[in-house]
């Protein structure tokens, strides 16, 4: 079977190949030991330090953190904490809106199978590149493959009731199309100042879009993926909010609201505390106007299927 799937299906997948939009033999069954009624595979003390509503995490070599390659990244600890917190070994992880691959590098390490979408092909190319680089050791029987397609067209793929953990951090609206002006990048020797880090100019884009046209998009995306998820599977977003125009745009808001409406369950709301990875912080609205930093945290919001 492993022979199978591993001659089959490549790690990048892209329109002009043949399997493009089919049925992925990919495993989704747990391969541990672990009791039947055990969220994961984590021991008890592993278990306790993933209960604290505040989470930080270092980057290491592997980690991507150059903007010109990727706009949004996040370390390969925050998504290893996540992955080992709600699937064991064997299963599935899908990550929507793949980026950069880190999700599947994180699923690679602990022997989880795992598929990316994503609308670019370069982020899809870049993430089979990564993959190409991490070594499996000889008990890791697991499968990643990045796909180059529309998030609305993930169904294609997927049977139902075989996703363990939908896992992503999705792009943020239109919010990082504008020039970025605050103090701390202008101080910095970054080449971020003055620069609109956008995804893309598609138009299927989420980063093209008003925080309105966004919410209901991701809504359609995310009702769309509700029947691949296992009952009472987790689904776990990572979104900021942000400062525009004077003015807070509450993303994590808008998700959980329109997320709800679509059939999910919020359960948890968990702040990844980034001030030990920041580098300069710019004073922002002093003297006149509090405003707490968007950069030094964000949101993981944990959702399930009920």
């Amino acid at each position: 079977m492993e022979k199978t799937k591993n001659t089959i299906f490549p790690v990048v997948l892209k329109e002009s190949e043949t399997l493009y939009r089919s049925k992925i033999s990919i495993g989704y069954i747990r391969t541990c030991a672990c009791p039947p009624n055990h969220l994961n595979c984590l021991t008890a003390k592993e278990w306790i330090k993933c209960q604290l509503g505040v989470w930080q995490f270092n980057y290491e070599s592997r980690d991507i953190r150059d903007k010109s390659i990727h706009p949004a990244t996040f370390p390969i600890s925050l998504s290893k904490r996540i992955i080992s917190l709600f699937t064991h070994e064997g299963e599935l992880v899908l990550d929507p809106f793949v980026g950069s691959g880190t999700t599947l590098i994180a699923a690679r390490d602990l022997n989880r199978n795992a598929i990316g979408f994503d609308l670019q092909e370069k982020y899809v190319l870049l993430s089979g590149n990564r993959l190409a680089s991490v070594n499996s050791n000889l008990f890791n029987k697991s499968q990643q493959i990045a796909i180059h397609d529309d998030a609305l067209n993930i169904p294609f793929y997927l049977n139902p009731e075989t996703v363990s953990l939908i896992w992503t951090s999705p792009p943020y609206a239109n919010l990082l199309n504008r020039r970025r002006l605050n103090k701390s990048r202008r101080y910095r020797h970054n080449d971020q100042f003055g620069k609109i880090e956008q995804y893309s100019q598609d138009s299927r884009d989420l980063g093209t879009m008003s925080l309105e046209e966004y919410t209901v998009a991701m809504g359609d995306i995310f009702e769309n993926l509700l029947p691949l998820l296992k009952p009472k599977a987790h689904c776990v977003i990572n979104v900021p909010d942000i400062w525009w125009e004077d003015r807070r745009i509450t993303i994590h808001v808008s998700l959980i609201e329109e997320l709800r409406r679509r059939g999910y369950e919020l359960r948890n709301i968990i702040i990844w505390d980034r001030t030990n990875i920041v580098n300069q912080i710019g004073i922002f609205g002093w003297p006149k106007n509090y405003i707490t930093m968007g950069t030094t945290f964000e949101y993981l919001l944990d959702f399930w299927k009920p």
